[in-house]
């Protein structure tokens, strides 16, 4: 375990005392130390700013989207998975859904371009058959639906794993005893599957709040330009730009800092929520 415990003390906590730019007028040639203390300066210009406050609800709309489109996905992916018998088939599918994840988010953009973009695939054909053709890659209208179903492609089939490990700790015999009492498939899974797996779609329902302002920092990056920062900003790229590209550190590091403060309030409440449930969530 030591170098995983060094890793995260290193990288995720160590690196926790670099937000105090967020409170400074940050400048790499006077250090993090001897940077001017402007407050909560940069806060209030990150309140103020309109391209904030755009990149926060193209945020949210993308994290809503994938809320409920995304989420879904998986788990009704490992209950048709585990319903197969044939194990050749299943270890097929699998593999075949597992796939797109190993795939960077270059080539997955890539992909989609050479099927949907102006030149695409999709416009040859409707070119050829004399039709209107249509450049979905740069419509900034349909944009948040096309991230939501590349991420479904890409990513889908690896968020299976913890649902079939859930499901493979189903006793059969419950599901036996259901079939016995007169349950059909439909009550087996409502009275048997569901209740199996329930703390771990908590779980992971808990864990995915709190990372729902994360939408995808490349997938954003790579598409931005096709269809503008209006559409495409969220608050990773807006990080980047004013901190990376702009050098406008400690605003930039203002809005990460509010982003990670929004993360954790909502895994707080997601798991207060589920302790009311019944459930354990993240901690009890």
């Amino acid at each position: 375990m030591l170098p995983g415990v060094a890793y995260f003390l290193l990288f995720h906590y160590g690196a926790l005392a670099g937000n105090v730019i967020a409170f400074k007028e940050y400048v790499p040639f006077d250090g993090l130390w001897g940077s001017p203390w402007v407050g909560f300066g940069n806060f209030q210009r990150m309140v103020e700013d309109g391209a904030f406050w755009d990149a926060v609800l193209n945020t949210l709309w993308i994290a809503v989207l994938q809320l409920v489109f995304y989420f879904p996905v998986p788990l009704g992916l490992a209950l048709l998975l585990h319903t197969l018998t044939w194990s050749s088939v299943r270890r097929f599918v699998q593999s075949v859904a597992y796939l797109p994840h190993f795939i960077s988010w270059v080539i997955v953009v890539a992909l989609f371009q050479q099927v949907l973009g102006d030149t695409g695939l999709l416009n040859s054909g409707l070119s050829g058959a004399g039709l209107h053709t249509v450049d979905i890659i740069g419509d900034p209208d349909a944009f948040k639906p096309l991230v939501v179903a590349q991420v479904i492609w890409k990513d889908a089939g690896w968020g299976t794993i913890i649902f079939l490990a859930a499901l493979a700790q189903v006793d059969e015999q419950q599901y036996e005893a259901a079939a016995i009492d007169g349950a059909g498939p439909w009550r087996r899974f409502w009275h048997v599957t569901l209740p199996a797996i329930r703390p771990v779609v908590v779980l992971l329902l808990i864990m995915r709040l709190g990372d729902i302002l994360s939408v995808g920092f490349e997938q954003m990056l790579l598409q931005r330009d096709a269809v503008g920062p209006q559409a495409a900003e969220v608050i990773d790229t807006f990080v980047y730009h004013q901190g990376i590209v702009g050098g406008d550190y400690g605003f930039a590091a203002a809005a990460g800092l509010f982003k990670g403060l929004v993360g954790a309030l909502l895994v707080y409440a997601a798991n207060k929520v589920a302790h009311r449930l019944g459930e354990q969530g993240v901690y009890r």
